[in-house]
């Protein structure tokens, strides 16, 4: 099994951010990190999962996603994404985010388990440490798509 351990962070809620993802597949453990100049707490936890699925290089394994975002986790196992698909994301914050995320899920097929964050564990402080790290840095990304809904 592949387990992904995923956190995000925003300094301000729009404001500086950045995602820390930890995967761990039998004794390999990749860690994966980026920062944003200006962005939401809720698009770095999404875009977590996201970076975390599409550095999978095996096909076939069973995926499980660890998150501490309730947003993230609810969305996906409660079923809530597949209505926002239905009504094309009309009025859905991050619908940009959510549509590179369906095909990854309709790939996988990963299983939400919901952590809660600031815990101890030590999986998900390591992640967090990595997204306040990134979201610190000097050289952050522009998110796009934010940025131009906003009109930033």
């Amino acid at each position: 099994m592949i387990r992904i351990y995923t956190d995000g962070a925003a300094q301000g809620n729009p404001g500086p951010g950045g995602y820390g993802v930890v995967m761990k597949y039998n004794d390999l453990v990749k860690e994966l990190s980026q920062g944003f100049r200006r962005t939401t707490n809720n698009r770095m936890e999404l875009l977590a999962v996201i970076a975390g699925l599409e550095a999978i290089k095996k096909q076939g394994i069973p995926v499980t996603i660890y998150s501490d975002s309730e947003y993230v986790v609810n969305a996906v196992e409660k079923g809530w994404l597949w209505n926002w698909e239905k009504q094309n994301f009309k009025k859905k914050a991050n619908a940009d985010l959510w549509q590179r995320y369906i095909p990854l899920h309709k790939k996988y097929k990963p299983k939400f388990i919901w952590i809660r964050g600031h815990a101890g564990h030590p999986e998900n402080e390591r992640c967090d440490y990595l997204a306040v790290k990134a979201a610190s840095g000097f050289d952050l990304l522009v998110d796009e798509a934010y940025e131009r809904e906003k009109g930033l």
